[in-house]
C-alpha cells in the first residue's frame, strides 16, 4: 500500500473543510464553520490496482508563514491548495502563495482547484475560465460534488505513476 500526507490549504471560507467532508464523509453543510488549527483523518482508495491510503489534513485559514505551523508541512507528499471562484482575493496572491508551498513541499505534487462552481451560472464560469489567467487544475463544487472525487483520484494517481 501507498501512504501520502495531503494538505488542504487556501484562504479561510474557500471550501476546504467542504471538500474534505464531502471525499471522506459524503456529507455537505450549508453552515460555514471556521476550522480552528487542523482536521486529520484518512481515506484508501484504489488506482491502478493500487491501494493508496489518503492522510488528509484539513488547515485553517491562510497559506503564509506566520499562519501556519512549519510542521503541519512535514512528510507532506502533495498540497490541495483551495480558492473560490466566486472571490477574487482569494487568488490574487496565487503564484506567491504557490512559490512558498514549494519550499514547504518541494518534491510534492500540487493541485490548484477552484471551488464553488454551483454559485456560477454556466456564462460565468466560462468567462473565468478564459479571462481569469489563473492556471488550475480542476474546477470543483463540494455542494454537488462536482469533480471532488477526481481531485483526489488525480493526486493518489500521481502517487502512484511516482511510486513506480
Amino acid at each position: 500500500m501507498i501512504s501520502k500526507k495531503i494538505i488542504l490549504t487556501g484562504s479561510f471560507g474557500v471550501g476546504k473543510t467542504s471538500l474534505f467532508n464531502k471525499f471522506l464523509y459524503n456529507k455537505f453543510n450549508e453552515k460555514y464553520l471556521t476550522t480552528i488549527g487542523v482536521k486529520v483523518d484518512k481515506k484508501i482508495i484504489e488506482i491502478d490496482q493500487h491501494e493508496v491510503s489518503l492522510l488528509i489534513w484539513d488547515i485553517a485559514g491562510e497559506v503564509t508563514q506566520d499562519k501556519v505551523p512549519h510542521s503541519y508541512f512535514l512528510g507532506a507528499s502533495g498540497v490541495i491548495y483551495v480558492f473560490d471562484l466566486t472571490r477574487p482575493n482569494t487568488y490574487e496572491n496565487l503564484s506567491i502563495e504557490l512559490e512558498y508551498l514549494r519550499t514547504k513541499v518541494p518534491d510534492g505534487v500540487i493541485k490548484v482547484v477552484g471551488n464553488k462552481t454551483d454559485l456560477l451560472d454556466p456564462p460565468l464560469l466560462r468567462d473565468f475560465v478564459e479571462q481569469s489567467g489563473v492556471h488550475y487544475d480542476l474546477l470543483t463544487s463540494a455542494k454537488t460534488g462536482e469533480n471532488v472525487e477526481a481531485l483526489f483520484h488525480s493526486i493518489g494517481r500521481e502517487f502512484v505513476l511516482n511510486s513506480i
